[in-house]
Formats: structure tokens, sequence, C-alpha cells
């Protein structure tokens, strides 16, 4: 079959030909129906071999792909639950499934160190995939596997957050986002959904603005220090109660500290290597700082349950699977509005 592979330290993902997967004992084989392009790739491919392979534990040849969507075609012995010809989202939090962690559903938190397709595992940038087990996949019945793909990751990581912060966005409250790509402008449209809060977004292009405007933002501001004070006035002197990060890298961070108000939360989400200076005196008093990985199998449930009933507007930009070295390209330009989905 065909697969695309980040196969060399330092360079570009490949098109390349690997073998067919066989269903594990209890899990499936799923031919895959969209898989979506992410910025955490771009970071994994950006490592020197040193911390790619002892820092995060990484192995090459490595198949990407850590957002999707597919048809089950072959089930391994034992599986029970699912039936072939069922369409599911892959969760991409593969836990051990014994510590606590794992048992309260937080696959994603997992002590023993979460795995996942498209890094430690074979991910679904291919005609066909395997998962391990039926706890890693949740139903998408008849809904478009090119928007539901995307759910996996920019879908869940901030919706994870939002939920886990949403006493803080009562009514008059503010929230902002930094960074209104793949993530951000999934994180703008469920602020409106979830919560009261005034929606802010923060980016550096125009036509960025525009988009987050068009996806739900109330205001949309260039990405720079002078951002804080106008988050200032549009908060009435508060600051923002939810800063979300999604960038988490050069300035970005204390900006984002900078946007945050007494008692607020800034919640870290990006991949960036980022800092932000904090202590007595630096802070807004009694601020939370915090990051974030994911959200767990639950939680991508709900949110599947959500499109269900109204889906969110997810902007996705399709590409045969063959592109996909391209649509890495295009999206390290920062010429991707939305979420690149590659089709096989």
């Amino acid at each position: 079959m065909k697969a695309v592979q980040y196969r060399e330290i330092g360079k570009p993902p490949e098109y390349v030909d690997v073998e067919d997967p066989t269903p594990p004992p209890g899990g499936m084989v799923i031919k895959v129906l969209a898989s979506g392009l992410c910025h955490s790739d771009e970071f994994v491919m950006s490592l020197d071999e040193k911390t790619f392979r002892e820092a995060y534990g990484y192995e090459l040849p490595m198949t990407l792909g850590h957002e999707s969507a597919g048809e089950i075609v072959e089930l391994g012995e034992g599986t029970k639950g699912v039936e072939v010809g069922d369409r599911v989202l892959v969760y991409g939090c593969w836990g051990c499934g014994v510590c606590d962690l794992c048992a309260r559903g937080n696959e994603n938190l997992c002590r023993r160190g979460m795995t996942s397709p498209g890094f430690a595992e074979p991910g679904g940038m291919a005609e066909y995939m395997a998962v391990d087990s039926v706890q890693h996949i949740v139903p998408i019945e008849d809904l478009d596997p090119i928007k539901m793909a995307p759910l996996n990751d920019a879908g869940l990581t901030p919706y994870s957050i939002i939920k886990r912060f949403r006493h803080k966005l009562r009514a008059g409250s503010t929230a902002v986002v930094i960074g209104a790509g793949g993530l951000g402008h999934v994180a703008i449209q469920l602020l409106r959904r979830m919560s009261d809060a005034q929606g802010i977004a923060l980016d550096l292009k125009g036509p960025k603005l525009q988009f987050a405007k068009e996806v739900g933002a109330h205001h949309a501001l260039v990405s720079e220090p002078a951002a804080a004070k106008k988050v200032l006035e549009l908060s009435s002197g508060r600051g923002a109660d939810l800063v979300l990060d999604f960038v988490a890298n050069g300035p970005t961070p204390d900006l984002a500290v900078a946007c945050g108000g007494i008692q607020s939360a800034v919640v870290f989400a990006g991949a960036g290597s980022g800092h932000a200076k904090v202590g007595f005196g630096i802070v807004p008093w009694e601020m939370e700082l915090s990051n974030s990985l994911w959200g767990t199998r639950l939680e991508l449930m709900e949110l599947v349950e959500m499109a269900k009933r109204e889906p969110l507007e997810i902007r996705t930009t399709p590409f045969p699977l063959e592109l996909a070295p391209m649509a890495y390209r295009m999206l390290h330009e920062g010429k991707i509005d939305g979420r690149a989905v590659c089709v096989p």
C-alpha cells in the first residue's frame, strides 16, 4: 500500500510503498478515508536526531497521521463490539490501560507513557491503518470523514481545555485565542457554543484575522505586544479570563500572560518551545498557568455527538495522499486556512 513517511532526520516526508497492515488480536484494520495534517507533525520532524530518538523515543521510518477517520475492513481475532463496514475516528492517545490515569479515562496522560498513531505507532497517512483496540475508536456513522478527522486533535484539544476552564467563562468574561489556525479556528467556535464569553483572536496576518472573524471571533487583533493593551480595553480593564496559546513559541507565551487578568487561566497548547516569565509580582494575582495534551476518548465522543446535532465549521483543504509532502510544505509556509486533510 501507499503511505507518507518521515524517513530521514531533517528531510521532508516521502510518499512510499509499505507493507499492508494486519489486524492485531482485539483490534482491526481500517481503510483510511481522511487524515489531517498537524503542526505537531512539523514539530517532531524539526527535532534533531538525539532529541528525536532519546528524549521522545521515536524510530524511523515513521508513518505520519494522528487525525484519522476510516472504515473497518478487517477484524483481528477476538475483536468484539464493532463490525466490518463501521466508520470510525481513531482516538490518538493509546495508554497502558493499567495505571490509575488510564483507569479514569485519561489515556492521554498515561503514567507509563502514552503512545500515538502517527508518532510511536504507524499512523493514518496511508491507505490502510491498524488499530490495536476497540477502545481506541469512536463511531461516526454517516458523518463526513473529511470534516470529522480533524476532531481527533484540532477539535479535541481545545474542547478539553474549554471544558476544564468553563467555570471561568461566565457572562461578561473574555477568552483570547492566540493562533487562528487548525486548532484555533475550532476553539473560537467552541467558545461560542460552550460559553457566553467574548472571544478575541490574535494572529499575525490579515487573512487569518478575517478568517477568525468569519468563524465567530468577536474581535481579531494582530498578535503583537500592543495587543495585550487592546485586550485590556475590550475587557473593561479586567483582562482575559482564559487565554489559549496554540502557538507557544517565540513571544506568544509572554503575550498570553500579558493578556490575562486576575484569577485567569493561561493554557499553552501549542507544540512550540517558548516559555513565559512567571513569578511573584510578574503575573496577575492567582493566575493559573498550565499546558495541555489532547483530551479523553469520552470527550472525543462528546464532540462527535455535538457534530451530529450541529456540525462545527471545520475549514478543510483536501489533498490526495500523494501530495501530502506538498501539503506539509504549505502548512509550514502558513498557506493553509484551517486544516489540511489527505484523502487516500
